[in-house]
């Protein structure tokens, strides 16, 4: 008899773990808009979606897609490209912390680059709608949420491509974000899956959310970059987001490709054949801010081949980051770039040794120009 009084007390704690863990399963997440709020993002629909023509989108990678690049790459792409610019992604809990001042640095653009997207990461809905509120006020044309960064230090958050395996906690972000967002565009960025492929189970957790536009990178989490992005499944993503948002012209997700985008040609090619509204580019951009250029008649490839013009867009490069972000980012970031547009032609790897040693953007003009006399280049004028 004496045990039935804590009988009863264990039972009823028992009762409240069952409890807690039935309306746990039970919880839905609702997206804020009945409908994807597409923003920006309808005028490129209507005017060339629907015309049949696909999108080139420039992809956000980390210490590349800068203020300093993407000036770079408005100036020599622009006005055809790219469709929509991309930020570098951003800690939205960062954002939300003493050190906000400096990364608000990393959001910060002009207006040739518009539309443009800032991209957040974060595993903290409350975090997540602060900083979407910040990009709003910072007049950003879209935000984009990553969820498919394969970093450790990213995934230790419980970011990036961690959400895959947490379908409920992503979606409760991307609530986040359009509650903070207000009234422009929240898109997701993702992968086919994290150790194996299941975009069948996971994409359809991002669409329930209303998203107005999903890029996904063609390749697991596990797959990183080490296998040739998987296209051939594309046709099969296309069909899945159809079926659950409906034809773009009715309103439904836009969805563009990424992983193994070669050019803005080859981007159409991948999209057409394969039912994708639009390809983002990454990779592809390096040493090659003309790339979406292409559709003003410049080839690329050919501009490439022009030595003078290669290294003259590397000092104006090199001196936008210097002034833009010289007081805040390492310099050894822009080296990265030069192993880019340093190649492809005699001298290029002594050049590329030399550059290497250099510790600001004087320095960098005075080796090439030494380089320049050393092998008789001859001015070219712009093509751009």
């Amino acid at each position: 008899m004496r045990q039935q009084p804590f009988l009863r007390q264990s039972l009823r704690h028992f009762d409240k773990i069952v409890s807690f863990f039935s309306l746990q399963k039970k919880e839905v997440v609702l997206p804020l808009h009945q409908k994807p709020l597409r923003g920006f993002w309808q005028k490129l629909v209507d005017e060339k979606i629907l015309k049949g023509e696909t999108l080139s989108v420039l992809a956000p990678m980390a210490d590349v897609t800068d203020i300093a690049f993407r000036s770079m790459i408005a100036k020599y792409s622009k006005p055809n490209g790219p469709d929509v610019m991309w930020t570098e992604f951003v800690s939205a809990d960062g954002l939300c912390s003493a050190g906000r001042d400096i990364l608000k640095r990393d959001l910060e653009f002009g207006e040739i680059e518009r539309p443009i997207v800032a991209q957040l990461f974060s595993s903290t809905p409350e975090n997540m709608k602060k900083a979407a509120a910040i990009c709003r006020e910072l007049g950003f044309d879209g935000i984009d949420i990553n969820m498919g960064c394969p970093d450790k230090s990213i995934e230790k958050q419980g970011a990036g491509a961690a959400h895959m395996k947490d379908w409920r906690l992503a979606q409760k972000v991307i609530r986040a974000a359009q509650e903070g967002a207000g009234g422009i565009p929240v898109s997701v960025k993702t992968r086919l899956g994290f150790n194996k492929i299941e975009y069948k189970e996971w994409l359809p957790k991002i669409l329930e959310m209303n998203v107005p536009v999903l890029t996904v990178h063609l390749r697991t989490r596990k797959e990183m970059s080490k296998v040739d992005a998987h296209w051939e499944l594309m046709n099969d993503v296309a069909k899945l987001v159809r079926e659950k948002t409906g034809e773009v012209k009715d309103g439904g997700t836009i969805l563009l490709g990424n992983g193994d985008v070669k050019s803005v040609s080859d981007g159409k090619v991948k999209a057409k054949s394969t039912g994708c509204e639009g390809v983002m580019i990454g990779r592809a951009i390096f040493g090659t801010p003309w790339l979406f250029a292409e559709d003003c008649g410049i080839n690329a490839e050919e501009t490439g081949k022009n030595t003078e013009y290669k290294l003259k867009a590397l000092v104006e490069h090199t001196k936008l980051f210097e002034g833009r972000l010289g007081d805040i980012k390492n310099f050894a970031i822009m080296k990265k770039h030069y192993k880019a547009y340093v190649h492809g032609f005699d001298g290029a790897k002594e050049l590329r040794i030399e550059l290497m040693q250099c510790v600001n953007s004087s320095e960098v003009e005075n080796v090439i120009e030494k380089w320049k006399l050393a092998t008789r280049i001859t001015e070219i004028s712009s093509c751009a």
